[in-house]
């Protein structure tokens, strides 16, 4: 396909693992969804810390919450240079920017906020400004404007790309938290957080191993997850909540973990993170059996699909539905969230609707996010 005839995006995202940016050139020309080139970029430890600082409710410093999000500004930008340096590509080649930012506070309605709110940091004037290429970024606060959620957003990209009219599908998106996505062959397109993803599994083995994350799921293989302590981390009162419902780190936290866990001080830490990871797949699978359809394949995105030992505990307890990842759809797993929010940006400077109130809870359709343009000559 020539130059001209493509519609170039970025799509920035940094989730509630906050192992790094992804950052993913996409062609969206013909309604369709091409990843021409993926850049990963870790966040430098010591804002790392500083942005952990702002998770969880405390006595926050406003000075904190202003460097991070001037400095994450920085490093998504930087992240966009170099990935357009490696792609071969100049600013003028792209159209727009989508911008996720990175979430530091969720607390959207439903939860015992009396005025819920979301926030994201990564400041899109300097993305726009060090990048000279029109940033979209703040997509979620409109949504919650309107009485939703704010979240999940990826099920209306999910529905444009990865829809069948002969299968109903699920996506299911495994991150720091877990979502799921519901495409039906014909009728409405449905999706809500599950609950825990990768964060508690990373920050056990951080704790125990020293090690950013359980690679393939091999610490919790060889162990056997505990039945009981499984049952009570199972009485979480978020899933038991109709959706819509999202989540974050404010409810699924190490300290919520360690409050969970102290009743089971017998157990070893390679048999807690077993536990986890059946925590992480049985709430996806209770919740995919819940839905008002019986569902015949399921794929898998995100940075679970990368987890093997999670992958195996999913396809067995999916059976017989089919379950794989989202490659085999077009897109690698790790990439479908940069993606999703480069769609987005294009859904925005268009004019058209981002959101879905069926899976957020807004009370209509809207336009998400604001515009940062380049700079002007």
């Amino acid at each position: 396909m020539s130059q001209a005839s493509r519609e170039l995006y970025i799509g920035l995202m940094s989730g509630t693992s906050m192992d790094g940016i992804d950052s993913a050139i996409v062609d969206l020309a013909q309604g369709k969804a091409s990843i021409v080139a993926t850049h990963s970029q870790p966040i430098p430890k010591h804002l790392q810390t500083a942005i952990r600082s702002l998770f969880l409710p405390g006595d926050d410093d406003i000075d904190t919450l202003g460097s991070s999000d001037q400095q994450l500004g920085l490093c998504f930008a930087q992240a966009t240079s170099t990935l357009l340096e490696q792609a071969g590509l100049q600013a003028s080649d792209i159209i727009a920017i989508g911008s996720h930012g990175q979430t530091v506070r969720h607390r959207p309605p439903g939860g015992d906020t009396p005025h819920p709110f979301t926030l994201q940091i990564g400041d899109p004037n300097i993305i726009a400004a060090r990048t000279d290429i029109t940033t979209v970024a703040d997509f979620r606060r409109r949504d919650m404007a309107l009485g939703g959620q704010a979240a999940p957003l990826v099920p209306a990209f999910h529905h444009a790309v990865f829809h069948s009219d002969k299968h109903n599908r699920a996506i299911v998106n495994i991150g720091g938290i877990s979502n799921i996505t519901l495409l039906p062959a014909k009728g409405q397109v449905l999706g809500f957080d599950t609950g825990p993803g990768n964060r508690l599994l990373d920050d056990w083995i951080k704790q125990h191993k020293d090690k950013a994350f359980d690679d393939g799921g091999q610490w919790a293989s060889q162990h056997s997850s505990d039945p009981h302590l499984l049952e009570q981390l199972k009485t979480h009162p978020f899933l038991r909540r109709p959706a819509p419902k999202s989540t974050g780190r404010e409810e699924f936290n190490r300290q919520w973990l360690d409050q969970e866990l102290k009743k089971f001080g017998h157990l070893s830490p390679g048999c807690v993170q077993a536990t986890l990871l059946a925590f992480t797949a049985e709430t996806i699978v209770d919740a995919l059996k819940a839905l008002p359809i019986e569902i015949d394949e399921v794929f898998i995105c995100g940075g679970g699909a990368l987890n093997t030992a999670l992958m195996l505990s999913l396809s067995s307890l999916l059976k017989p539905a089919k379950a794989g990842s989202t490659a085999e759809l077009g897109i690698s797993p790790e990439w479908v969230e940069a993606a999703a929010f480069a769609w987005l940006a294009r859904q925005t400077l268009a004019g058209l609707a981002g959101n879905l109130p069926a899976v957020t809870g807004a009370k209509g359709l809207t336009i998400l996010g604001g515009i940062y343009p380049s700079y002007l000559d």
